[in-house]
């Protein structure tokens, strides 16, 4: 619920705009019973030690309301913008998950923005400033609802927008349960300030205790209703916003404490594209992180390839170092399964369940799954493409400086290698996973993932022809030789800068110094680069980027080869890709040039020993 579209945006402009910033709590919900805190809780608590970690061992699998919700596919939402979401609609997705894809891992039935709200998206609250659920939507109230999702042996998700919702303020008299002389008054700040991705909430303040009070009563609640999973919306830095108003680190980390004492389990997932700054605090306090904004292009179908699935190869692999049992880079819903209605050819669509997939992203899908097509359940249900998923191995990067053709893998245990090939563009194209990208020469076992198909053994590359937006999924397992490395400091003297480069230091590169200002004609010249035998050779760089950057490279004063540097995590991280130059046997140079743009900064080179 957080779309370039801003159409919740606009509904809730005008709900403010008809008077109800400051309507009264429309009903009292029962009290829950006080229950203590378990000894381990207090203990975590006291010792300051994060209890989100255990929620989340893999990326979580399951199904989401809001792809549905936010389309305008014929159809979908037949009463108005969001109206799919009913219990009824959820309760027939839940069947649907339990019957065609529970056996494969996903067991998350979450229902997302506007439960709270009636068709007109006007909210409901309790007497305590908590959002209550519309009557018309969940007609039961949301315990049966959670009730009936764990009958089917599937685990349920909650949503809440981050902050005092404006609508719940009640004149600031509200008030808070289970705190006594607490009012909503004194959960936010006295000058009413807004946060959130839509400034629809008051901030909280939590220099006094009232606020923790707040969130511990909305846990309490959503634990005796039997929730599962929070995903916790519109958190900032992050979602299109920045500054004081919009930092919701307090909030994440006072619903983690929350959590940590309500008596039950709670998956807190934060949305949406989340400042990387701050991933030490996501990664403290949540148990994962949406890095990017809406997949959902809020049109006719639920997704397009353009708006926003091919987004997430620019912005997966600066994140991808972060992901790990506990917490994980959340790429947002999987919306393969419906032909059609997703929006996306059959490549595309392939290629979207692999990213994920090979990212460790949670697999959820937003589709409806009452009317999956063939081809859809067969990648939703690939138990070997699952399992690289599900599995031990770190989230695949990039091997290779990008373009339209890209490499990315990820070494398993067994030493055996996972590499996607992705060729990103309008038209067919080749893409070439060299082995020595990957480590090793000589000869390689192919198998195919999503054909299960033993392809043979390839020696030095594979090579495929892919159609547009299209992909194919490797296991390779060497059966060639590991060769060492000659590295090449960027800050060498031997080496020659020329316009804009300069040395600067960097605590984290190789010799503690880098070679940055490359752009607009700075150049990078390594000297004296020796190797043994004439060939081609695919060079480490190591550098530094905080976002995407091109240079070109040559060798020899040939013609320069233009690449694509995928962004780092930040300024201060350095990364390893490989990049393609003919050596002849002797000594060689190889230049890094910024062109007429702006190159990466470049720690050092290494050169295989062939």
């Amino acid at each position: 619920m957080r779309s370039p579209s801003y159409s919740f945006r606009t509904l809730l402009a005008l709900a403010l705009t008809a008077g109800l910033t400051t309507a009264v709590p429309a009903a009292v919900a029962a009290t829950p019973t006080a229950t203590s805190t378990t000894a381990a809780t207090a203990t975590a608590i006291a010792t300051g030690s994060s209890t989100a970690a255990a929620p989340a061992p893999k990326p979580y699998m399951g199904w989401t309301s809001w792809s549905m919700q936010s389309s305008k596919y014929p159809g979908l939402n037949p009463d108005g913008d969001y109206s799919y979401l009913t219990e009824k609609n959820v309760l027939k997705q839940a069947g649907a998950l339990a019957s065609k894809l529970k056996r494969y891992g996903y067991e998350y039935v979450n229902i997302d923005a506007g439960w709270w709200r009636d068709m007109a998206w006007k909210p409901e609250f309790d007497g305590y400033a908590r959002q209550a659920a519309d009557p018309g939507r969940f007609p039961r109230g949301m315990k049966p609802v959670a009730d009936d999702i764990h009958a089917k042996g599937l685990k349920a998700g909650i949503y809440l927008p981050v902050g005092l919702e404006k609508e719940a303020y009640g004149g600031g008299t509200v008030p808070i349960w289970n705190a006594e002389g607490c009012t909503t008054a004194d959960i936010v700040y006295s000058d009413l300030r807004t946060t959130n991705g839509w400034d629809s909430a008051y901030k909280l303040d939590f220099s006094g205790p009232c606020a923790q009070k707040y969130i511990d009563s909305q846990a309490r609640m959503f634990a005796d209703w039997g929730y599962d999973f929070l995903k916790l919306d519109g958190v900032g830095p992050g979602s299109f916003k920045s500054g004081d108003n919009y930092n919701n680190v307090a909030d994440v980390a006072a619903w983690q404490q929350a959590i940590a004492k309500a008596g039950r389990p709670l998956h807190l997932e934060i949305s949406w594209s989340l400042d990387i700054n701050h991933v030490a605090d996501w990664k403290k306090y949540s148990n994962g992180w949406r890095i990017d904004t809406d997949v959902e292009c809020y049109c006719n179908t639920l997704v397009s390839w353009e708006n926003s699935v091919d987004d997430r190869f620019d912005d997966a692999p600066k994140w991808a170092r972060f992901a790990a049992p506990g917490g994980w880079n959340d790429l947002d819903a999987i919306d393969v399964g419906n032909g059609e209605m997703d929006g996306l050819t059959k490549a595309e669509r392939q290629s979207y369940m692999t990213l994920w997939a090979i990212a460790k992203s949670p697999l959820y899908t937003g589709d409806d799954l009452t009317r999956l097509d063939d081809y859809g359940v067969s990648l939703l249900t690939n138990k070997d493409v699952i399992a690289i998923n599900q599995g031990s191995a770190p989230p695949a990067r990039p091997v290779t400086a990008t373009g339209d053709q890209q490499v990315w893998s990820s070494r398993n245990a067994d030493g055996s290698h996972t590499v996607a090939l992705f060729n990103l563009a309008d038209t067919s194209a080749a893409v070439t996973a060299d082995w020595q990208s990957l480590g090793f020469t000589g000869q390689a076992r192919v198998h195919d993932v999503w054909n299960k198909e033993d392809l043979g053994t390839f020696k030095e590359k594979v090579t495929q022809a892919l159609p547009a937006h299209g992909s194919r999924l490797f296991t390779v397992t060497p059966r060639g030789s590991a060769f060492k490395k000659t590295a090449y400091e960027a800050e060498s003297p031997a080496n020659t800068l020329s316009g804009s480069a300069s040395i600067g230091d960097c605590g984290a590169c190789s010799g503690t110094h880098k070679v940055g200002d490359l752009y607009q004609g700075g150049k990078l010249q390594f000297n004296d680069v020796v190797v043994s035998k004439a060939g081609h050779y695919m060079i480490d760089v190591s550098y530094i980027s905080g976002d995407a950057r091109p240079a070109k490279i040559s060798s020899n004063g040939n013609g320069a080869t233009g690449l694509t540097f995928p962004a780092t995590a930040d300024w201060g991280t350095v990364e390893t890709v490989t990049v393609p130059v003919t050596l002849k046997s002797g000594t060689n140079t190889i230049t890094i040039d910024s062109g007429d743009d702006y190159a990466p900064d470049i720690d050092r080179i290494a050169v295989p020993r062939l």
